[in-house]
């Protein structure tokens, strides 16, 4: 093959390439809709688009810097991502299809590209088609190889750990409808009518933890301290454990025992109370988005409650959609300014205590007269008096305070 077919190749690659992000996007909100068994919690989501981002990327140095296929390897966040799947029980079947739509999809960028650049009318087109059709079929290929062992090595010693088979009948619980109380409760060894609230106990996996039970279990331990409950606990993946307090009632938990003791690099999501199989499968999808907000928080909080940051928890699932929503709502209230951040968190005391700027100052540790000059030149970015739409300023600020990381 001739130097300028490569030069071309790694022209539309390029080109490819400056499109990254919102490609990237495109391609994981496709597997999501095409795919059930990638309709994952955040956590795993974030992870699904890694292992995404990471292989498109893989793609581009292979094609512009024209890397010989024997030296192409599984990226780490896509291995780990292969891991995860087999940890959680999801078909490899689902993980292929993900890479031989990915690379459709792909292919398709590059026609894309190829036509709206200036290679478009070259000679050598035909034959750069073919060579950027080939090379991203033997990536594929290559690194499905991989996977394959990956997931399979994955699955066996996932299959052979203390806890499989509850953890099997934890998922056929929360998968499996329609399913009657009384099977319900065989698979689970507990009464699924009483009361249910779940946590979520997790090493992040930029923490120093270890990743594997043991500073899961202590988390588990701790939460038995903390209400008086034996919980049911099993492993969901090698970084999170899944855990149960239930009863013939609500369970009365100490959040500030969880906080004061937790060891270090483990945090705990918990969800809200609520009984039979709804409530078993509800609190645990509550602890999993009280668990995405604590990861996009500022503060990180170790330990955080569903029912404390419930507004910011059901609005995670569609970040990019909120952070549009938070810049309409707040106007010049959102600018990267000095002083600003200070604003917003006055405003949002201030609406908090009903309006009051005696509670609001007591709450800040301010003079009441600093609150109302705040509070006057928040109103001023809004460019309205917050009296207009005070609720959806109210959630708005309270969506910036709590994912500020993201937003």
């Amino acid at each position: 093959m001739s130097a300028h077919v490569d030069e071309v190749v790694a022209a539309v690659a390029r080109d490819v390439e400056a499109r990254l992000p919102e490609l990237t996007t495109a391609m994981t909100d496709w597997f999501v809709e095409v795919i059930p068994e990638f309709r994952h919690d955040e956590t795993l989501r974030r992870l699904m688009v890694a292992s995404t981002s990471a292989n498109l990327v893989a793609i581009m140095d292979m094609l512009v810097h024209s890397i010989p296929m024997d030296r192409i390897t599984v990226p780490p966040a896509a291995a780990e991502y292969a891991r995860r799947f087999a940890q959680h029980d999801l078909s490899l079947e689902a993980l292929l299809r993900a890479y031989r739509l990915g690379e459709q999809m792909f292919a398709q960028w590059a026609l894309d590209a190829l036509r709206a650049g200036p290679h478009h009318g070259d000679p050598d087109v035909l034959d750069a088609v073919s060579v950027l059709s080939g090379r991203t079929n033997r990536y594929i290929d290559e690194v499905i190889a991989g996977l394959i062992d990956i997931y399979e090595a994955e699955r066996r010693r996932w299959s052979t750990r203390s806890g499989a088979g509850l953890a099997t009948r934890v998922r056929m619980v929360l998968d499996t409808d329609p399913l009657t109380d009384a099977a319900a409760s065989e698979l689970l060894g507990i009464p699924v009518t009483g009361r249910h609230t779940a946590a979520l106990v997790w090493t992040p996996a930029s923490g120093d933890g270890p990743a594997d039970g043991h500073a899961l279990q202590a988390g588990a331990r701790l939460l038995y301290e903390a209400c008086g409950r034996t919980p049911l606990t099993v492993l969901a993946d090698s970084r999170t454990l899944w855990a149960w307090l239930s009863g013939p009632d609500e369970v009365r938990l100490d959040v500030g025992l969880l906080r004061d003791r937790l060891p270090a690099g483990v945090r705990i999501a918990v969800g809200g109370s609520a009984a039979g199989i709804d409530g078993f499968r509800g609190s645990l999808a509550e602890a999993q988005r009280a668990r995405a907000v604590a990861e996009t928080a500022e503060d990180r909080p170790a330990v955080v409650r569903f029912d404390d940051v419930a507004v910011a928890a059901l609005l995670t699932d569609r970040s990019e959609d909120l952070r549009r929503w938070v810049a309409r709502t707040l106007s010049g209230l959102t600018a990267d300014e000095p002083g600003t951040d200070q604003l917003r968190e006055t405003l949002r005391v201030f609406l908090a205590a009903g309006g009051s700027y005696i509670q609001a100052a007591a709450r800040l540790h301010l003079h009441k007269n600093t609150v109302h000059y705040r509070v006057r030149k928040a109103e001023e970015l809004l460019g309205r008096p917050v009296g207009e739409d005070r609720l959806q300023v109210e959630v708005a600020l309270l969506a910036a305070s709590l994912l500020r990381g993201r937003l």
